[in-house]
């Protein structure tokens, strides 16, 4: 009988030991994985503006709230992180630039802020010394504007500078290329070739080339450069990925993707490197990459919302700086000059029309006022052709020039406008002498106007144009100074964003660009722990140090994929 009662004690005793590491078990498993507590938590949730802490479990924000309620879910594996004050926003999101044009330029010549064409054909004498003749030399960066004498390089100077190598320089906005003599003797280039269409070949007044080819021009040049091998395309990808993630990005919009990308973007995934959440614009100049996912559908979650495919890139125009922008008028500084249309409305209607029955989104390059004009015309074929079609959200890059009438269109039609706030402060000092200083009054970089409108303006850098750091873009975006300050009161103030508009143009704004505003681009229990540890209140602080500010922590998913040395 004793016996018994013995076994029955400890089977009872078993039971019971059983039943607590079950809750024990339950209680770790329901712990967060990470909580943030003691900081300044911007949610942009306008229900619950502001919190002190947050918790994450897997790749989900939990919960959001005050610092001694949420300190209180933590477990013996969570880690906690105690902000001391620090500020915390919604992940950032770079809603236009190129991730492996940044990745090149990382190991190109740099030639950003060269002060002059003969800085620029030292540094290619320099490079000229350290490799073999013959193989090819490339930079990206130069800007004439910049220089003292404002007008176009020729090929003489990197011709002297590189007898021996094949020189292609790439202008700092992407729509020009600067070449030597053994770059032109090796395209073939000569007084004879004619103009490709949607391109200029730069000419001397007896019709010979100087070396400068603007927008498709420039393609006779490139075809004839050895292509990066996949492994270097690889690593170039993957600096530029550490880079985003150490300015506090979470997601990027990539403006326009081949074939060979995409694939190396699936296999980064694949390796566990790809620390960006990636919405992919398919290049469309690629007939046949666009024939596939018109056929095959979007790819909207691949990888844990890792990697999407749901738009296309296409260019109305050019650029600006290179006069390749198409206006509606002549060039102020250039007579019976009005730009470069590149795809024309009738291609950018049968693109959209497309999309639109493939559940495609389009993007469409578009600076000069003719060119925003042309894209949104073709748009508005396009949708009235499909009202079945609920929300297309299409978009148009860079807006950068507008008619006073088309600019009440971007609401009308649902237009995103997706506009980079450097280009205004790296342009400014020349914008009046390109288009006269009433229309730059009137429709140059005019981010305010579209806001008030209800129209959604997400921002980025339109890297390697421009720096990627988001900090200097929501500085532009604020005070319309550049870095020095100038001018004293912004350029056309009136166009000034809040500060809260500012930042939602890095968050929301290109959540909702890329349809994904229900999982990211605010701090809500249930959304995508994607969020971003700033050194200073950008909220708060004199705007000038906006431009110092810096991410210290860096997280995508509720995993840390940066964390500045010495910052917790």
């Amino acid at each position: 009988m004793k016996r018994q009662t013995l076994l029955v004690t400890l089977t009872a005793g078993a039971v019971i030991f059983t039943l607590l590491l079950l809750i024990q078990t339950k209680a770790a498993n329901r712990a967060p994985d990470l909580v943030l507590v003691n900081g300044r938590i911007i949610t942009m949730n306008e229900q619950a503006p502001s919190a002190t802490a947050i918790a994450v479990k897997a790749d989900r924000i939990v919960a959001v709230g005050d610092s001694d309620e949420i300190a209180k879910m933590a477990g013996g594996s969570t880690r906690v992180v105690d902000l001391d004050g620090k500020t915390v926003v919604p992940g950032l999101i770079e809603s236009h630039a190129h991730l492996l044009g940044m990745g090149r330029a990382m190991i190109i010549l740099d030639l950003t802020g060269a002060a002059s064409e003969d800085a620029v054909a030292g540094l290619v004498r320099a490079r000229a010394a350290e490799i073999e003749p013959g193989q090819w030399i490339e930079g990206r960066g130069w800007d004439q504007n910049l220089w003292a004498v404002k007008r176009f390089p020729t090929f003489q100077s990197i011709t002297e500078a590189a007898p021996g190598n094949p020189v292609c320089l790439t202008r700092v906005d992407g729509h020009a290329v600067w070449i030597n003599r053994a770059a032109m003797d090796a395209s073939g280039i000569t007084a004879a070739t004619v103009d490709p269409s949607g391109g200029r070949i730069e000419r001397d007044g007896a019709g010979a080339p100087t070396g400068v080819l603007v927008d498709n021009a420039a393609e006779l040049v490139g075809a004839k450069i050895p292509s990066l091998t996949r492994e270097a395309k690889k690593s170039a990808l993957l600096a530029a990925i550490e880079k985003c993630n150490t300015f506090g990005f979470t997601s990027f919009h990539d403006a326009g993707a081949g074939a060979d990308t995409i694939s190396l973007y699936r296999e980064i995934l694949d390796d566990g490197d790809l620390t960006l959440r990636m919405n992919v614009m398919l290049s469309g100049s690629d007939a046949d990459l666009l024939e596939e996912y018109f056929n095959t559908g979007p790819v909207l979650d691949e990888g844990g919302r890792f990697l999407a495919i749901r738009s296309v890139k296409l260019f109305a125009d050019g650029a600006l700086g290179s006069r390749g922008a198409a206006l509606l008028e002549d060039y102020a500084d250039e007579e019976a000059n009005r730009g470069l249309l590149i795809d024309r409305s009738d291609r950018i209607f049968e693109i959209a029309d497309r999309a639109l029955a493939a559940g495609f989104q389009v993007c469409t390059h578009a600076i000069g006022d003719r060119a925003n004009r042309v894209c949104l015309d073709a748009y508005e074929r396009a949708l009235g052709a499909h009202p079945d079609v609920d929300d297309p959200r299409f978009r148009i890059e860079h807006a950068q020039i507008l008619d006073k009438n088309d600019i009440p269109r971007f609401a009308t039609l649902g237009v995103i406008a997706a506009m980079q706030s450097q280009h205004c402060t790296s342009d400014m000092a020349w914008v009046p002498t390109r288009i006269g200083a009433a229309r730059a009054a009137e429709g140059a970089y005019v981010w305010k106007s579209l806001l008030d409108l209800g129209v959604s303006v997400p921002n980025g850098s339109d890297a390697p144009v421009e720096s990627a750091n988001p900090f200097y873009g929501l500085y532009a975006a604020i005070t319309r100074q550049d870095r020095d300050g100038n001018p004293a009161d912004g350029w056309y103030p009136e166009q000034r964003m809040t500060r809260q508009q500012a930042l939602e143009s890095f968050t929301l704004s290109g959540a909702h660009a890329s349809f994904e505003e229900k999982i990211k681009g605010s701090l809500e229990e249930g959304k995508l722990a994607d969020m971003t540890v700033l050194s200073r209140d950008i909220m708060s602080v004199p705007a000038e140090e906006i431009l110092e500010t810096e991410a210290l922590l860096t997280i995508v998913g509720g995993r840390i994929v940066f964390e500045r040395d010495g910052a917790f």
